[in-house]
């Protein structure tokens, strides 16, 4: 099977990528939303839409939501991959910390070698989720994702395991470092407080914490049997 290869400039790609991760679950967004995620003017998003609808990799009509075509999606994913496989790689191969790797990423994302990311695949054993747990797409664009629950979902006396995260913000995995919790790591919920839904956690055999549901809402778990 032919590999997609993907011929859009970075800014481009950055802007199908945010179409493919911030649309809702209809898949659609509005152009003031975009804006406001790539921090840009409404009016250079509007330019670069039409750019990309004329390219046949976004759904653009005035005045409704935008949306990404199939072939936008592919496109998306594609880039979305090399992004996942290189924080992974980063991780697992450089020892960088999971709170250190987003904005190296960044930049590797764009390199246009479909058997450079075919490459580091391999050497990783072809990765199904990247550091963070976020699913990685397979090269052609596929993505395979768990269903999973927050953590603020869950019921006294639920064990589950941590196995992704709805954020990987640098201040939020952070704060997850200082706590010791990480992906795999199993979770047992001792007392929920009915005020503020805070949660009494125990993991680690004998550790103990309190989350907030701020941060219980952004932890992504797998109810263990």
């Amino acid at each position: 099977m032919v590999q997609y290869r993907s011929m859009a400039s970075p800014t481009e790609e950055n802007y199908l990528k945010t179409l493919f991760t911030k649309a809702d679950k209809n898949g659609e967004i509005a152009i003031t939303e975009l804006s406001q995620f790539l921090k840009v003017s409404a009016p250079t998003v509007n330019s670069m839409i039409k750019n990309l609808s004329q390219q046949g990799l976004v759904n653009y009509e005035k005045y409704k939501l935008l949306s990404l075509t199939a072939k936008g999606k592919k496109s998306a994913a594609v880039i979305i991959r090399k992004h996942r496989l290189t924080e992974m790689y980063l991780v697992e191969k450089m020892g960088f910390g999971w709170e250190m790797v987003h904005e190296i990423a960044e930049q590797i994302e764009h390199i246009d070698s479909p058997r450079f990311f075919d490459r580091m695949d391999e050497l990783l054993g072809y990765p199904k989720v990247d550091p963070h747990g976020s699913p990685i797409p397979d090269k052609n664009g596929k993505i395979t994702a768990k269903a999973l629950m927050k953590l603020s979902e869950c019921k006294v006396g639920d064990q589950v395991t941590l196995s992704a995260l709805a954020n990987s913000s640098e201040e939020f995995l952070k704060y997850l470092n200082s706590k010791q919790l990480q992906l795999e790591i199993k979770l047992r919920v001792e007392a929920i407080e009915p005020f503020d839904q805070s949660m009494k956690i125990k993991y680690l055999r004998n550790r103990v914490e309190i989350l907030s549901q701020l941060a219980c809402d952004k932890l992504l778990v797998e109810k263990r049997l």
